[in-house]
C-alpha cells in the first residue's frame, strides 16, 4: 500500500463515527512498521474521548511501535484539553515519521503539532489526499475560519423541480430507498431545521438530538405537534410576541426582517449555542430565503414530473428577471438510490 492508501483508511475509520465527534472533527489513524504492515488502528469516537492517535497508539506498545509510520487525516494536536497532546505520545512511542493528510485549521494547533514532531527528529509528510480531508472536515473547518454553523439545505423533487402538487400532496416523491439515505445525512448534523409551514402541512416527526422550528408567530403551538414530542427543541419567534412557555422546548426571540425571521441572527445564535451544523429540511419559502447562507445542497430528483406552474417548488422567495443573477453552484457529486439521484452541490461563490 502507499501513502494514499493507507490515508483513504484513515477517513473511512474517521467515517465510523460521523454525526458522533461535533465539535470535534473528524478524525482516523493507521499505525504502521518501517515495512508497512499494520501495527495498529483507532479513530476519534466522540468529544471528550481519546483522539485518534491515542486510540490507535494505546493498543500497542512503544516497543511494537518504535521506528514506525503514523497516518492520520489531520494533523496531531500539540495542546492539553479534555485529552494530552497526540504530538508529545507518538514522541514517546518512538515513530520514524508521521503522513498528516490537512494542517489543523484550529488556531491553538495551526501547525504547532507538525513543528513539535519535526524538533523531536520525526519525518513529516503533509497534503496526502488534502482536498478529501478537506471534505471530510468541512464542517470544522467552516467552525474554526469563520466561527459559523455549517449550513446544508435537502430537497426532493421532482424532474421539473416541485416539492408538492399545489395542494400540498408530496407523500412520496423519492422511494424508500432514497429516504434510507436522509436518514444517514440527517444524523451528520448537529441539528433538524423546519419551518412552521411544514409542520402544519406534514406533521413531521424529524426525530433528531436537535430540532430547530422557525414559526414566527408561533402558531405550532395551538396543537400538539409530532415535533414537539423530541427532547431538544429551539423556536425563533417574533421577537415582538409574548414569551411562550412549553415544556422542553427552548424559545428564542429573534428580529423580524421584510415579514421574515433574520436567518442570519438564528444561525449566529445556534452557533453561540454550540449546533456546529445544521441541515434544513423545509419547503421552498425557507429553502430560498436560507440559499445565500447554504454550503452544501443535497438534491434529490424522482423520475416524475408534474407539468403544472402552481406546483410547490424547491426553491421561492424571490423574483429573478436575469438568468445571470441567479445564485450558482457546483455538482460536487451524483449518486443512484434506484429509481432516484441524490445531486450534491457547493456554491461557486459568494
Amino acid at each position: 500500500m502507499n501513502n494514499e492508501e493507507y490515508m483513504k483508511q484513515c477517513i473511512n475509520l474517521a467515517l465510523q463515527a460521523e454525526g458522533e465527534t461535533s465539535p470535534n472533527p473528524l478524525v482516523g489513524c493507521v499505525v504502521t512498521d518501517k515495512f508497512g504492515n499494520v501495527l495498529s488502528t483507532g479513530y476519534h469516537k466522540k468529544c471528550g474521548q481519546n483522539h485518534a492517535e491515542r486510540d490507535a497508539l494505546l493498543k500497542i506498545t512503544p516497543e511494537i511501535a518504535e521506528g514506525g509510520i503514523l497516518y492520520v487525516n489531520l494533523e496531531p494536536c500539540s495542546h492539553y484539553g479534555k485529552t494530552p497532546p497526540c504530538a508529545d505520545l507518538i514522541v514517546e512511542y518512538g515513530l520514524s515519521k508521521v503522513v498528516v493528510g490537512m494542517r489543523d485549521v484550529n488556531p491553538i494547533v495551526a501547525g504547532n503539532g507538525i513543528k513539535k514532531l519535526q524538533k523531536a527528529g520525526i519525518d513529516v509528510e503533509e497534503g496526502v489526499l488534502e482536498d478529501e480531508c478537506k471534505k471530510l472536515n468541512e464542517v470544522f473547518i467552516k467552525n474554526m475560519t469563520k466561527k459559523q454553523t455549517f449550513v446544508a439545505i435537502k430537497t426532493a423533487t421532482t424532474l421539473d423541480g416541485k416539492i408538492a402538487t399545489k395542494n400540498g400532496s408530496s407523500k412520496w416523491i423519492t422511494s424508500e430507498k432514497a429516504r434510507g439515505e436522509v436518514q444517514k445525512i440527517r444524523h451528520r448534523y448537529d441539528a433538524l431545521l423546519t419551518s412552521s409551514e411544514t409542520v402544519l402541512a406534514d406533521n413531521p416527526s424529524m426525530i433528531h438530538k436537535c430540532n430547530v422550528l422557525i414559526d414566527r408567530t408561533l402558531k405550532t403551538l395551538e396543537k400538539d405537534y409530532k415535533i414537539y414530542k423530541n427532547k431538544n427543541i429551539i423556536v425563533f419567534y417574533d421577537e415582538n410576541l409574548a414569551q411562550p412557555i412549553k415544556e422542553g422546548v427552548r424559545f428564542i426571540k429573534t428580529p423580524v426582517v421584510d415579514g421574515k425571521i433574520d436567518l442570519k441572527f438564528v444561525f449566529d445564535k445556534l452557533y453561540e449555542l454550540g449546533v456546529m451544523s445544521v441541515l434544513i429540511e423545509a419547503g421552498g419559502k425557507l429553502n430560498g430565503s436560507a440559499l445565500k447562507f447554504a454550503d452544501k445542497i443535497y438534491h434529490f430528483i424522482a423520475p416524475k414530473v408534474l407539468a403544472d406552474n402552481e406546483g410547490r417548488s424547491c426553491f421561492d422567495c424571490r423574483h429573478v428577471e436575469d438568468i445571470n443573477l441567479s445564485d450558482r453552484f457546483e455538482i460536487d457529486s451524483v449518486e443512484r438510490f434506484e429509481p432516484d439521484l441524490m445531486l450534491t452541490y457547493y456554491p461557486i461563490s459568494r
